[in-house]
């Protein structure tokens, strides 16, 4: 309930009302030191997504200042991410940038609906399980896709593979061409990587790795691509493009813009939780994800590429020392200087550089600690669904990962619901902890009581219909204390009950009809079928009902 009474205000809002000058001067050292560690991360991931690395900037730039502006976070940081990496180049490679475009805006729209509606929460309805094992996959893709540039590695067919399965079999049909120099290049730039966070915490490992990589391509005239020899590099800011907008183009695209608005959510409130949990702050989920929407649509519209809150990059805003939405404005002001004056420089980045930045990206979002825990400690199903999610996800791709994903955690779930609802005849056992045990009860011989214990719904209504009724009774008590839930499915089978028990001339009794089962019999109908008088409030007022009856 208090989600729901909570405003549509942006968090800078507030913390402008208590805003210091000192604060102000923590938001913009902070946001310049993100700026720098966005850089090559930004640059990385867009030549991962298939698009220039301009691109990945502008992202940066125009999603990472309006989500700052409008988010409902005081500290989170936005931009591209790996997680949308491996979509962004399927939809790239078989849509185009105008698909991209459009299913970037629709994604928008679709975030920004969602929060207006306050669906901020639902989020958590997706299990952990699909969130593990896609996480996990998008890792493994975006490995498998970097390693051609970390080998030096030549496709002599000309080969263009977009689905990682594809990009396997390229590479092993073509290792045969591998560029030791690259491949040397690669591995001092990944040992940079995993070393230097033990040497200095405070300049990013990626900023050293691509300093590294230039010096020795440059330095040693080694004959490893760079950037430059495979990308037009611009320092030119971004600028308004509309996409062809038809119908035909909207269906084409519409399936990638759910996957881009579900896992733009996931990613950015999963990022601000973790956030809360660092600054003891609370988040604004429904305002964020209107701000989700605005700077993706904005990213889309000026050049960019989907964009989401980045966990890494907003825990390194918190640790130096932001702590309003100034920050992150502030890291996308930085990089907008950066991108007039140094992007031409880019071109000078080694491509083993940067598919070693991409490896750390991957390993860090593999979570391959929690895959372990949930196989050790989950039960079966869980680990079904997050093994076929992962699976699934690399052979295939996150769209279907996450229907399939979806699915059959329904399906193991309403099984699970259905495992623990019982429909049992009365026993005559002693309970002394009942005090509404059988035991203590005076059931008429006329009379056969069943209990029924957990919700009842379409997977287990059918219990219903197993009941086996004496043709010596003619009361039927159904004692609902334990159901909480009903659906549409349960109140048919209770209906054909009711049928069944009227040509037998049984009478029908509720017991302890709880208020969602109540609502949804009257709202069928079948309350009134049933009688005012055969529905009872305790199972004492059932079995006087049933009493009479006996008369």
């Amino acid at each position: 309930m208090e989600q729901k009474k909570e405003k549509l205000q942006p968090k800078i809002c507030k913390t402008m009302k208590e805003y210091t000058a000192k604060q102000f001067a923590k938001d913009v050292v902070a946001g310049i030191i993100v700026a720098i560690i966005a850089l090559p991360l930004s640059i990385a991931l867009a030549l991962a997504s298939g698009v220039g690395p301009e691109q990945g900037i502008y992202t940066a730039i125009i999603a990472g200042f309006l989500i700052s502006l409008f988010g409902g976070s005081r500290v989170q940081i936005a931009g591209p991410t790996a997680a949308f990496a491996t979509i962004v180049a399927g939809i790239v490679a078989k849509q185009g940038m105008e698909g991209l475009v459009l299913a970037t805006i629709l994604a928008g729209i679709f975030l920004i609906l969602m929060g207006i509606f306050r669906l901020g929460n639902l989020i958590r309805f997706i299990p952990y399980t699909i969130t593990t094992g896609f996480t996990a996959g998008i890792a493994v893709t975006i490995l498998i896709g970097q390693l051609k540039d970390f080998f030096g590695i030549t496709y002599l067919n000309g080969e263009a593979p977009v689905e990682t399965i594809e990009k396997l079999e390229a590479i092993s049909a073509n290792f045969g061409t591998l560029n030791v120099q690259a491949l040397i290049v690669g591995a001092v730039c990944l040992v940079v990587l995993i070393i230097w966070p033990y040497i200095n915490k405070v300049i990013p490992g990626s900023l050293i790795a691509v300093i590294v990589g230039i010096a020795m391509v440059s330095g040693l005239e080694m004959e490893v691509n760079t950037i430059g020899d495979l990308y037009t590099i611009s320092n030119k800011l971004p600028s308004l493009t509309l996409p062809a907008i038809s119908l035909g183009a909207i269906r084409a695209v519409l399936p990638d813009a759910a996957t881009i608005a579900v896992l733009a959510a996931i990613e950015s409130l999963l990022s601000c939780v973790v956030a809360d949990s660092i600054i003891h702050s609370k988040h604004n989920s429904n305002m964020e994800l209107v701000a989700q929407g605005i700077g993706n649509i904005g990213s889309a519209l000026f050049g960019g590429i989907p964009a989401t809150g980045a966990i890494a990059r907003t825990a390194a805003n918190i640790k130096n020392g932001g702590r309003t939405p100034v920050a992150g404005m502030v890291h996308a002001i930085v990089l907008v200087l950066v991108l007039v004056l140094l992007m031409p420089y880019a071109a000078l980045i080694p491509m083993p550089t940067i598919a070693a930045i991409l490896f750390m990206v991957a390993y860090n979002m593999s979570g391959w600690r929690t895959c372990v825990h949930v196989v050790k400690t989950s039960p079966k199903s869980d680990i079904t669904v997050m093994v076929l999610t992962f699976v699934l996800t690399v052979v295939f791709d996150l769209v279907v990962a996450i229907e399939f994903g979806m699915v059959l955690a329904c399906i193991l779930f309403m099984k699970r619901m259905s495992d623990v609802t019982n429909v049992e005849s009365w026993k005559y056992i002693e309970d002394e902890d009942d005090p509404d045990a059988i035991d203590l009860k005076v059931v008429p011989d006329n009379t056969l009581v069943y209990e029924i214990s957990g919700p009842l719904f379409f997977g287990a209504a059918d219990k219903l219909l197993a009941i086996s009724i004496d043709k010596k009774q003619n009361c039927l008590i159904l004692r609902m204390r334990s159901v909480n839930a009903i659906d549409a499915t349960a109140v048919h089978s209770i209906e054909q009950l009711y049928e069944k028990c009227e040509k037998r001339g049984i009478t029908l009794v509720l017991s302890h009809v709880n208020e969602q089962p109540e609502r949804v019999l009257r709202k069928s109908g079948l309350y009134e079928k049933i009688k005012e008088e055969n529905i009872c409030v305790h199972i004492d007022d059932a079995l006087e009902r049933a009493a009479k009856l006996q008369e």
